[in-house]
């Protein structure tokens, strides 16, 4: 035999009248009149195959059955609020999931402050960490399997990704701690030109790849590279053992090896920009709340 669903309005008059057991005061709480609730009652007795309360002049008393249906009823009512409290913070941003790629480098800089201030913020959001180069992350974006990014010079075209500056970062020489530049304090770019050079692969940054070569460009020479390494904390390895420099974001100079020299470059030098992308037809509200909280972070308001 199928069990006949109780409608929630109709539970609510219930547990409100078991609480109040006077029909008139139950009618105000719920604002309305009396009538309309002696028959949610009705309705919900006879769904239910008894009597709920006992009718008395000076006002009404569960029965049994009334007793024995109230735990469950106060439970449905619960639930319900609870849901919509959840349903509501989720819409706002204020919880649910957000998935984050994000590039390695990035751990050494913007990332844990940016990601602690955020969960300060949305402390009932759950954070889904992922490290990725920038092609990746732009792939997973169009899949879908990220929210957002965090990556070194995006694409310059917005069409199905949006972008939003997060830092801009200078760049640094990395030597090993032997070659004859590391004794200065500042190097030119022009005089690695003649070192050999373990940069990225282009297929895992292409953007950031590219600026390298540029910079280089400007400076009147095509960097000659003799290895690649995806991680930079491979490429600074590399570098100890004399096999070549690199050029990096500045900070990278948080990898402490001992046989590896990080010098500033000289001035004017391009810089290398991280933004946070998205892609621009995201259903996700807390990417709006992550792009609040780096907003707030970059003009140094709390």
């Amino acid at each position: 035999m199928e069990r006949p669903e109780l409608p929630l309005a109709q539970l609510r008059a219930f547990a409100v009248l078991a609480e109040e057991l006077h029909f008139g005061r139950a009618a105000a709480r719920l604002g309305t009149a009396q009538p309309p609730l002696s028959q949610q009652i009705r309705r919900l007795e006879d769904k239910v195959g008894h009597a709920l309360f006992n009718r008395e002049p000076g006002g009404v008393t569960l029965t049994p059955v009334g007793h024995e249906l109230l735990p469950a009823a106060l439970r449905a009512l619960t639930g319900l609020a609870e849901g919509l409290a959840a349903a509501r913070a989720v819409g706002d941003g204020q919880a649910g999931r957000l998935r984050i790629g994000f590039a390695a480098s990035l751990a050494l800089t913007v990332l844990p402050d940016l990601l602690r201030t955020f969960r300060d913020r949305y402390p009932g959001v759950r954070l889904d960490i992922q490290e990725m180069t920038t092609a990746p992350q732009l792939a997973a974006l169009r899949d879908e399997t990220i929210d957002v990014g965090l990556l070194r010079e995006p694409p310059t075209e917005e069409g199905e990704f949006s972008f939003r500056t997060v830092l801009d970062e200078p760049f640094v020489a990395v030597l090993p701690s032997a070659h004859p530049l590391a004794a200065q304090r500042t190097v030119r770019l022009c005089q690695l030109s003649d070192s050999p050079f373990v940069l990225m692969p282009r297929e895992v940054g292409p953007g950031f790849h590219d600026q390298i070569i540029g910079v280089c460009a400007a400076a009147g020479f095509t960097p000659r590279t003799v290895q690649y390494a995806v991680e930079w904390q491979t490429v600074c390895a590399l570098v100890e053992t004399g096999l070549g420099v690199s050029v990096a974001p500045a900070g990278i100079r948080r990898i402490r090896l001992k046989g590896v020299a990080f010098r500033g470059l000289g001035p004017g030098t391009a810089r290398t920009r991280v933004a946070v992308a998205w892609r621009t037809d995201h259903a996700n509200p807390l990417v709006a709340s992550l792009l609040s909280t780096i907003a707030q972070r970059r003009s140094g308001r709390p």
